[in-house]
């Protein structure tokens, strides 16, 4: 307690003295950090809460913070209108929240507390990193005391996510676990001698140790899970369920299948049958250039590969709670695999490429076999080569404890812009915002169609109101951030 106390008085002091020098270039930089946070929503690393005054459910969303991805937490602003309302006594609450997060969490979790004055109202800010856990509540024990952020809510960690964080902290993947069960002659060697000559690579005991196909427990080889999912010849018996289950829904609903597939091959026989059925349910189009006929597939092979490939390589096939699921609609494909991203990783940072891969056996022989060419690059290919079609960029989605790709087969269609909208935007991008006032200058109408067109816009998406409430007169718009 006397740490924590001391702890926190060093915050109080490192935040006195930033309160006390935030003018010019420090209180620009925190007032533009303050309109960054209130252009997303609560999201998996975001939070807002009006008050402090339920410490326990604060302390709960700093565990859950630091043991999925890290996050947010920004105190004295209303999580359902974003009204910034502050807080009366800061630096009483800062001490507050220190002590307990000291008290109550093991182990040792240090986050960094900050606090901000914007329009004379105080707000303060908890920055939870990602870090190798799991983090839980003292009082409640390992079982039942950790957290993890699921969507924008806190949930109890189940065994099976429990071990993952475990795993994560000992840099082991599930699928490099040793299956006790079955011994090397439950692979099918055959299958994958042939599988890497097609690449002129040979394969050998020393390829599957190095591979960790094989690992050595207690004296005895084993193969990993990961050996048994990718040349196992009997997977039924660890795997019951299939792998990945493939249906093609007439229209663009899931009322009436029309075709479906169920794949329990080998993961690298696996990827051929579903592109094999994927090909068979999407339409051609063909295009006559000269005398040549050209068949245009409905979605990119490109970003349909990458998306399958994607799906198999990041299952979380620890739990098993469902099958990888391919749906195909008439105005759309969804590519659903149970596990959200891996602990440690946010999708603006898978989206920027940044790599955590899930199995890493898998993903190694997958590269071995040149069925991926670089970690990380799977999510900005499709994008890419969607956008290199001209067709609506991919959607990608954490879904609970799932994670879906959604590719789109038709051209996107431009939003219907109205005349005033460029010298809004290009406002924004230069300073950053705009208030009522400054949008009456440029449109030079009245202060109060100013107001309506920029209400119209925040309905749309386009831009996020900043305020203390609906007439608050020294509001402002800054851009929505995509996914918010």
């Amino acid at each position: 307690m006397h740490d924590a106390v001391a702890n926190s008085s060093l915050l109080l002091s490192q935040t006195e003295n930033r309160q006390i020098h935030a003018g010019g270039k420090e209180g620009c930089e925190k007032t533009q950090l303050l309109q960054e946070l209130l252009a997303r929503s609560e999201s998996k690393t975001l939070e807002f809460k009006e008050n402090a005054h339920s410490l326990p459910k604060i302390v709960q969303t700093v565990i859950a913070f630091a043991n999925t991805a890290g996050g947010t937490l920004v105190i004295g602003i209303q999580d359902k209108t974003k009204n910034v309302i502050g807080i009366e006594n800061v630096l009483q609450d800062e001490e507050r929240i220190a002590n307990a997060i000291a008290d109550s969490v093991s182990p040792t979790l240090l986050p960094n507390l900050q606090f901000i004055s914007w329009r004379d109202k105080d707000l303060l800010i908890v920055n939870v990193p990602h870090s190798p856990g799991p983090f839980y509540l003292r009082d409640k024990g390992e079982e039942v005391g950790v957290y993890v952020r699921l969507g924008s809510t806190n949930r109890i960690a189940d065994a099976s996510l429990i071990a993952e964080i475990k795993r994560i902290k000992e840099h082991t993947s599930f699928d490099q676990l040793p299956e006790t069960k079955a011994t090397p002659d439950d692979l099918d060697m055959d299958l994958a001698h042939k599988l890497f000559a097609t690449v002129d690579k040979p394969f050998t005991q020393a390829t599957a140790q190095s591979l960790e196909l094989i690992v050595d427990h207690r004296g005895n080889p084993h193969p990993t899970k990961g050996a048994l999912m990718l040349f196992g010849k009997q997977r039924d018996k660890l795997f019951p369920d299939p792998f990945v289950r493939l249906i093609r829904f007439e229209g663009t609903t899931k009322t009436t299948a029309i075709d479906h597939a169920d794949i329990k091959s080998a993961f690298p026989l696996a990827i051929d049958e579903i592109l094999v059925f994927i090909r068979r349910n999407t339409s051609m189009r063909a295009v006559i250039q000269s005398v040549r006929r050209t068949d245009i597939p409905e979605y990119p092979p490109e970003a349909v590969r990458e998306a399958v490939i994607n799906a198999l390589l990041h299952t979380d096939y620890s739990t098993m709670r469902s099958s990888i699921q391919v749906a195909i609609f008439d105005d759309r494909m969804e590519i659903t695999n149970p596990g959200p991203l891996p602990l440690g990783l946010t999708l603006e940072a898978a989206l920027s490429g940044v790599s955590q891969l899930r199995n890493k056996v898998l993903g190694r022989v997958f590269r071995e076999l040149r069925l991926i060419e670089q970690w990380g690059s799977g999510l900005t290919r499709m994008r890419e080569i969607c956008l290199q079609h001209g067709l609506i960029p991919p959607k990608f989605e954490e879904l609970g404890f799932f994670f879906r790709v959604t590719l789109y087969p038709k051209v996107a269609q431009a939003r219907s812009q109205h005349p005033w909208y460029t010298p809004i935007f290009d406002h924004i991008q230069q300073y950053g915002k705009i208030s009522v006032l400054e949008a009456e200058k440029i449109w030079k109408v009245t202060r109060k169609t100013a107001n309506q067109r920029l209400k119209q816009l925040s309905k749309e998406g386009l831009l996020i109101e900043i305020s203390q409430g609906p007439f608050d007169p020294h509001k402002v718009f800054v851009l929505a951030k995509p996914g918010s």
